[in-house]
């Protein structure tokens, strides 16, 4: 009778040839009860073929589908019920890996958070900034590393959230802010992280734009008031501000500050609907 896997570790990678056979070197060194899974995201190198050689499984997609995509298919096919990912690049040391699945038991979810000491491109550090800004005051506490795409974490919790993961990068952001939205316990430990093989397939400019409408999306699902309670109130005083403005110079009630007025209104019981579906659908 085979044993079953403590852990499965998953590995999406596309293009990754320059990186992949070192890295799978180096996690079957360190690897006990591991099951190795490599998600070849439909590479037109030669990652598919070094990876099969070095005798773990591979699973191929026959076309590039995404990081998030990748992450689904290792997670549908883990034979554990603990499931680690880890990047094909060389980003994350398979030594850290022991770091991680220490907590995993009390925690559900457990994130490998990059030091400052790690190699993160400058072009990358403003924009990630400022998608940790949002995202802390959205998840309503501090985010170490929001984005890290080294975590361990119980398989149960992926599969409750697995409908609304993307197919996208946006993965890793979108399952910390539902395990932090709805409850789960999570640790962050951390990582120093060296600089990667190969260029990185994130793009800042575009890919910014669409991690921050996915922050808020996502907590909109959670926890809508975080998101239109803010606007409603900012309305609510640029509108009051106005109308104070308009009456004591000009004896004039503006419709431009009744429009505010009512649009604060409107979109603060908005929340709220939003918020009660929100409440009912986790019910």
């Amino acid at each position: 009778m085979v044993k079953k896997p403590d852990v499965t570790i998953i590995i999406p990678a596309y293009n990754e040839e320059e990186s992949i056979v070192d890295v799978l070197t180096k996690l079957k060194d360190v690897s006990e009860n591991y099951e190795i899974l490599v998600i070849d995201d439909g590479s037109t190198d030669n990652t598919y073929k070094l990876a099969t050689e070095t005798g773990v499984k591979v699973i191929h997609h026959p076309y590039n589908k995404g990081y998030g995509a990748s992450l689904k298919t290792g997670i549908r096919n883990a034979g554990s019920d603990v499931v680690l990912f880890i990047d094909a690049d060389g980003q994350h040391q398979p030594a850290d890996i022991k770091k991680l699945l220490q907590h995993i038991g009390d925690y559900d979810m457990v994130v490998g958070a990059r030091s400052k000491e790690s190699k993160i491109s400058l072009l990358r550090k403003p924009g990630k900034m400022v998608l940790s800004i949002i995202a802390n005051y959205l998840a309503g506490m501090k985010i170490p590393d929001l984005n890290s795409g080294f975590r361990a974490l119980k398989k149960d919790v992926v599969f409750e959230f697995i409908h609304i993961l993307p197919n996208s990068f946006s993965f890793s952001t979108t399952i910390t802010l539902a395990c932090i939205t709805s409850g789960y316990n999570l640790k962050y430990v951390p990582i120093e992280a060296p600089k990667r093989v190969g260029k990185s397939k994130i793009k800042p400019f575009r890919d910014g734009f669409r991690f921050v409408l996915l922050i808020i999306r996502t907590v909109t699902l959670f926890n809508p008031l975080k998101v239109f309670l803010p606007m409603s109130v900012i309305l609510f005083l640029l509108g009051f501000s106005y109308l104070c403005y308009e009456l004591v110079l000009h004896l004039n009630v503006s419709d431009s500050a009744v429009l505010l007025i009512m649009s604060a209104i409107l979109i603060f019981f908005f929340g709220i609907l939003a918020d009660q579906i929100s409440n009912i659908r986790r019910l």
